[in-house]
């Protein structure tokens, strides 16, 4: 039984899952605080399906790329939690829980969250009979250099994330843009991607940045 908890952008999320089955979900698409909304969210998930923590075998979390400020209290929250009722914890891609909504679709996931000034985060993942294989690792590209990318790539690419529109846009619709439903990283997407993530101790847990924080690089351009 696994606690997935998403606090990476804009939308929040939490999910149990049991042995590749959704037990309970729920999801946010506001721009209300995660600090308001995360812990209310799983204490009600868990209330209604009569799961406690303690039953829990470890909670996973999205700890990057994303927000700066969503990934700290995703990772905090997952930290409180672990520590606790001693449980076990696992750190995954948001990018990888991004290409798990697409475990039933076969093609080239293309994980993207928009990272501003014409960026994006960005992985690429293999759907295929139901096994998601990483193509490439998380890394922050410029749109140019991802839509020079793809145009190489043999198959059917779907653009998912919330950066997903700013490819989608920038490609002139050349892919296939992926329905809202399952568009953004959801909690059931980290349950997926922790199911065979290694463990560690809540302590260890950090968040996955990619870029320096705008005021740290601020500070290395005064400098």
């Amino acid at each position: 039984m696994i606690l997935g908890i998403d606090s990476s952008a804009i939308s929040a999320g939490c999910a149990l899952c049991e042995g590749g089955k959704i037990i309970a979900e729920e999801f946010l698409n506001t721009r209300h605080t995660h600090s308001e909304t995360l812990l209310p969210m799983i204490s009600s998930m868990l209330k209604n399906a009569g799961i406690s923590l303690s039953d829990l075998d470890k909670i996973a979390v999205s700890a990057g790329p994303g927000s700066f400020t969503g990934l700290r209290i995703g990772i905090s929250t997952a930290k409180g939690l672990c520590d606790a009722v001693c449980k076990p914890c696992s750190a995954v891609s948001t990018l990888a829980a991004i290409a798990y909504n697409f475990v039933e679709i076969d093609g080239i996931i293309c994980a993207c969250m928009d990272a501003r000034r014409n960026q994006v985060y960005n992985a690429l993942f293999k759907s295929e009979n139901g096994v998601i294989t990483r193509i490439c690792d998380d890394r922050a590209v410029s749109a140019a250099e991802l839509s020079d990318e793809l145009s190489r790539l043999d198959g059917k690419v779907i653009l998912a994330g919330d950066g997903a529109e700013l490819i989608h846009e920038f490609t002139q619709g050349k892919y296939t843009l992926a329905p809202l439903v399952l568009r953004f990283q959801r909690g059931s997407g980290v349950c997926f991607a922790a199911e065979n993530a290694p463990e560690t101790a809540p302590a260890a847990l950090m968040p996955t940045y990619l870029r320096l924080p705008q005021a740290e690089r601020e500070r290395l351009t005064k400098g």
